[in-house]
């Protein structure tokens, strides 16, 4: 009987013991660093170029429920990159989001509404891409005045595309569709991610434009001065663009203008394709 009652005290010691090992035992929360995705733009050129660090690019495309990009703009999207960049492994996922609601939306706050919902990030040999696609405008466009922005880049692997201020855009015009317009924003915008101009992949020539700052100084304004050429300013502005692409229509031109000759020298000093 005492030995019975000997295990039996016993037993009841080790799971005692056991439970309270269990209880004190904390998980501290695993903290992943992620500043590789948030670095300054074009910082992240010659990754995207070439594939000497990244083998692979991930492109989330994050959009508004009633915004998803066309799967026409997408296709002519992967293709662009097919001809400039050293990776045959290009993979897109789409991540839908709710509507923040808001009228306009500043960098900052597409910033934010990012660091809440992105999910691709750099992963071993893969390189990972961030794309809202937009609901609302941005917040400096002066409608009246057709003065619209399409799209922007903030981080060294984020981008925003306007993409009602396209749909409208593209409303406006008989001669260009929505998916014409998102693919030359999509083209503009990622050739400043892979550095143009003189955005991290240093000009071979010089042809780089200019503009004023607040202080009247004139500055750099990282857009191409070639004639054509995919990188020039007006590409990045609603007006520009309807009248670029409706003019290459006329003449019977692809609708999308491609990279200057320039542009495609600075790329290929930085591990482009040639």
């Amino acid at each position: 009987m005492k030995n019975r009652l000997l295990a039996v005290l016993v037993l009841f010691l080790a799971f005692n013991l056991s439970c309270s090992k269990d209880s004190s035992d904390t998980t501290e929360p695993i903290t992943v660093n992620h500043s590789a995705n948030y670095k300054a733009s074009g910082e992240s050129a010659n990754d995207i170029l070439s594939d000497t660090t990244f083998d692979k690019l991930l492109i989330e495309i994050a959009y508004v429920t009633g915004y998803r990009p066309t799967s026409l703009a997408m296709t002519d999207f992967v293709t662009f990159l097919e001809q400039h960049i050293y990776k045959d492994d290009i993979e897109i996922i789409y991540n839908e989001l709710p509507s923040p609601n808001e009228e306009k939306l500043t960098l900052e706050e597409v910033d934010d509404l990012e660091k809440k919902n992105r999910t691709a990030f750099n992963d071993g040999k893969t390189l990972a891409i961030y794309i809202y696609f937009a609901d609302a405008p941005s917040d400096g466009d002066v409608e009246e005045e057709d003065l619209v922005t399409l799209g922007a880049v903030y981080w060294n692997t984020s981008m925003v595309i306007y993409e009602d201020t396209i749909r409208k855009l593209a409303s406006k015009s008989i001669y260009v569709g929505v998916e014409d317009i998102e693919t030359a924003t999509l083209n503009h915008e990622f050739g400043h991610l892979m550095g143009l101009v003189n955005l991290g992949s240093a000009p071979v020539n010089e042809h780089e434009g200019t503009t004023t700052d607040d202080d009247n100084n004139q500055i750099g304004d990282n857009h191409c001065t070639v004639e054509g050429c995919l990188m020039r300013a007006e590409l990045q502005f609603g007006s520009g663009m309807k009248k670029l692409l409706e003019q290459r229509t006329s003449k019977g031109l692809a609708s999308i203008p491609g990279l200057g000759s320039e542009c495609l020298l600075d790329l290929q000093a930085n591990g482009a394709r040639p």
